[in-house]
């Protein structure tokens, strides 16, 4: 009784065994293809990763100029209000002159 049971599981697990053994050639060539494709991506995202540093870069740097040129800016405005203010001071120092002179 046991010899009928053992003979029926040795041939299911021969035939998934011989199921198992199909061709493997074609996955192969899927393999081989898709590491290609992940060579070719990871060259791609090297490289712009390096566009990216290099923007990242410029960014910078105008960051930089433009807070200079603000800087700048912010000291002509300051020398610019200064010489309104002297320009302001003289034009009323002769407005009371001018005054003093008519009222004499």
């Amino acid at each position: 009784m046991k010899t009928p049971i053992i003979v029926k599981i040795a041939a299911v697990a021969a035939v998934v065994g011989l199921a198992g053994c199909t061709d493997l050639k074609p996955l192969q060539a899927e393999v081989d293809g898709l590491k290609t494709q992940v060579a070719s991506l990871q060259s791609q995202l090297s490289a712009v990763k390096g566009t990216a540093d290099s923007a990242s870069s410029a960014a910078a740097s105008a960051n930089s100029a433009a807070q200079g040129a603000q800087s700048t800016a912010n000291q002509a405005l300051a020398a610019a209000q200064a010489s309104q203010s002297c320009c302001d001071a003289t034009n009323e120092k002769m407005d009371r002159m001018f005054k003093r002179s008519i009222s004499k």
